[in-house]
């Protein structure tokens, strides 16, 4: 299992977060998406087939690109 967490200057509020937990969730692989709205990160914990490559992709592709 892979850890790390991202910083995302797009997250303002609690609906950021949750766009975010269930857009991650749905990528095969990541078992586990946590935010932090003062932060301006997520964690994010997964396995293979799921990549830091493909996450960093979504997050794009979602409108909260990873600093």
């Amino acid at each position: 299992m892979e850890k790390k967490s991202f910083s995302i200057p797009g997250i303002s509020c609690g609906h950021c977060v949750n766009a975010i937990k269930t857009e991650l969730t749905e990528l095969e692989g990541v078992t586990k998406v946590e935010g932090d709205i003062e932060g301006k990160s997520v964690e994010v914990e997964w396995n293979t087939p799921a990549t830091e490559d493909s996450i960093k992709n979504k997050l794009t592709e979602i409108n909260y690109p990873a600093a």
